[in-house]
């Protein structure tokens, strides 16, 4: 390729992408939707965790540098004044969608799952209105009565389903994914499924965590990734795998890494990595979007402590498996 060609390829993708270096500074639980024309939207928990702030580019490069829009605030009082976190934008049922946590400032570890809706085209200029809090089925008695959060929606075989992390226990309170068939963009057809609980020591360091489920589809199988342990350098990814033509509603029909399958790596500066999303790029390869820590030591609680980035990763697949392989060399 000669220089003409390379500068031809600059002006038109902007800058080249850097992987596994801080992407978006300061956004954790990042998330991408690649629209049906092409362009990228991004949206993650913002420090202050009180508000939805969403941006776009034609180009994923180009979500780096573009401006914010603030598209929802938090209330001043009761459900959803305050830990906004972890919001998700999907298109589904010919609508825009957003799906997030929050509590409420009288009681602020009352986390549950809401859902946000836009009917124009723009998601980013649309008006978004409030759908209120997740719908569970008419029998079940159980979701979204205890801390709940980290919604992620898929598409399989003209299904939705819906996947979050819920906490139960008395006492020792532990952090588990469950997943449902979906009504409505915003109500349940189906009760609970127990997906995974943390059964690893790699997923019980400081907390008993499975969180921030992420769902990406190769070659006849869906892939699940979470996330494990506190969200220091301990926090780490995990797996789960399905194939596609299976019940999904079956706990059976999955199968969980015994192992993370991608952990901090002290060499490279890359701590507590996790919360990830998937999108491809512009030639149709696909990205994984995570966040992850570049120091050791956090200072005070790491749960407020702003510098989780958001980072890109490239994604191959394992010839022999087919399965996506997570790794630090570009």
């Amino acid at each position: 390729m000669d220089e003409k060609t390379n500068w031809q390829s600059l002006e038109k993708n902007g800058p080249i992408t850097e992987y596994n270096e801080p992407f978006i500074e300061q956004r954790a639980d990042p998330f991408v939707c690649k629209a049906a024309d092409g362009t990228y939207y991004f949206t993650a928990s913002y420090p202050a965790y009180d508000r939805i702030l969403l941006r776009s580019s034609k180009t994923l490069n180009g979500l780096k540098n573009t401006k914010e829009r603030q598209i929802w605030v938090k209330h001043e009082h009761g459900l959803m004044s305050c830990h906004i976190w972890a919001p998700e934008l999907h298109f589904v049922y010919g609508k825009w969608y957003i799906y997030f946590a929050g509590g409420d400032k009288d009681d602020i570890w009352a986390i549950r799952p809401y859902v946000l809706e836009c009917a124009d085209a723009d998601p980013l200029t649309g008006a978004w209105t409030e759908k209120g809090k997740m719908g569970r089925a008419d029998e079940d008695e159980f979701s979204f009565e205890a801390f709940s959060l980290d919604a992620t929606v898929f598409e399989n075989k003209g299904k939705h389903y819906y996947v979050w992390a819920e906490k139960v226990g008395v006492g020792k309170q532990i952090s588990n994914l469950y997943i449902g068939e979906m009504e409505t963009p915003y109500k349940l057809k189906t009760v609970q499924v127990l997906l995974t609980t943390p059964d690893y020591d790699w997923e019980r360091v400081g907390f008993w965590v499975n969180e921030g489920p992420a769902v990406i589809h190769h070659d006849g199988r869906i892939y699940l990734t979470y996330s494990a342990s506190e969200t220091g350098a301990a926090y780490c990814m995990g797996m789960l795998a399905a194939d596609e033509d299976s019940d999904l509603l079956d706990p059976k029909s999955w199968t969980k890494e015994r192992y993370p399958v991608l952990r901090t790596d002290e060499s490279r500066g890359i701590y507590g990595p996790g919360h990830n999303s998937f999108t491809e790029d512009e030639e149709g390869n696909p990205v994984m979007v995570y966040h992850a820590r570049t120091e050791a030591e956090i200072e005070g609680n790491p749960l407020y402590n702003p510098n989780r980035h958001a980072m890109l990763m490239k994604i191959r697949w394992d010839e022999k498996t087919g399965a996506p392989i997570f790794s630090y060399e570009d």
